[in-house]
């Protein structure tokens, strides 16, 4: 049986909730990922260029720094990775925390959420950014979360 840990980042609460339904669900660690300096209201706002998730969005070096490095990876062999999408991908605290720890031989599972868009290629862009892991085909959690499904979603990994 393999160890499993959902590493998530949420900037208002709703990939949180989809986080500790999967982690309930497939008998996982949860962790939360965390950015140093949290993120404000007026950060978040995509409609003004200069907030701060737009111009991190905008840069593909921005790498927002983490608040700790307790994920403890090297105890899991499945890392689900959960995260709001943020201009059609994941924001860039996910690459971040990515480059922080050694996912190599890991399964890394993205899982996301989002008020209209889908994962797009993020699958691809994630295995970029840990090429030594195998980063598999994610999914969106919005709305209602059956939790046997998401057992048996899981339980692939």
């Amino acid at each position: 049986m393999s160890r499993k840990l959902v590493a998530y980042f949420s900037a208002s609460g709703v990939t949180a909730k989809a986080a500790k339904t999967l982690a309930e669900a497939a008998g996982a660690d949860i962790y939360e990922i965390k950015p140093k300096v949290a993120y404000t209201g007026a950060d978040l706002d995509w409609m003004n260029k200069k907030s701060r998730s737009s111009v991190e969005m905008n840069d593909p070096s921005s790498r927002p720094e983490l608040a700790d490095m307790a994920a403890g990876i090297d105890e899991y062999d499945v890392v689900f990775v959960g995260f709001p999408v943020w201009w059609y991908t994941a924001p860039s605290i996910i690459k971040t925390f990515l480059e922080a720890y050694d996912f190599g031989g890991k399964v890394v599972v993205p899982f996301a959420t989002s008020g209209g868009s889908g994962l797009g290629k993020t699958s691809q862009t994630l295995q970029e950014v840990v090429p030594a892991a195998s980063v598999r085909e994610g999914k969106m959690m919005n709305g209602r979360l059956n939790a046997a499904e998401l057992k048996q979603w899981a339980d692939n990994f």
